[in-house]
């Protein structure tokens, strides 16, 4: 398996595509208080940086990170890299047409 640069790697951030997304990892992952506080949080559909969350979560960061990490990988979330920053985003639209309803229930607190 070839290596890429360190550099290479930072710019681009994998995601599940959308007829992969399974619903059973889904609900793995926001079934921690947590996880499911932080999509709650970006039901707004805007964009916010990982500190941000953490801030409003009151968790370190590092903790943060783990968690949009498996959001991520499970495909609830979108990162979008912006220089050094991380944009997180609800994978709103990929989730609803994979998943018609869940966006409504996963957001409704």
């Amino acid at each position: 398996m070839p290596v890429m640069p360190a550099a290479a790697s930072r710019e681009k951030i994998a995601h599940p595509q959308v007829d992969s997304l399974d619903l059973a990892t889904i609900m793995r992952t926001v079934g921690d208080p947590v996880r499911l506080e932080i999509v709650r949080l970006l039901a707004d559909r805007g964009e916010h940086l990982c500190g941000e969350l953490s801030a409003a979560l009151e968790i370190p960061a590092s903790t943060g990170s783990y968690h949009l990490k498996l959001l991520r990988e499970a495909g609830v979330t979108r990162v979008r890299p912006e220089g050094t920053q991380r944009l997180i985003s609800l994978r709103a639209e990929d989730l609803e047409q994979r998943f018609p309803g869940l966006v409504g229930v996963l957001t409704t607190g």
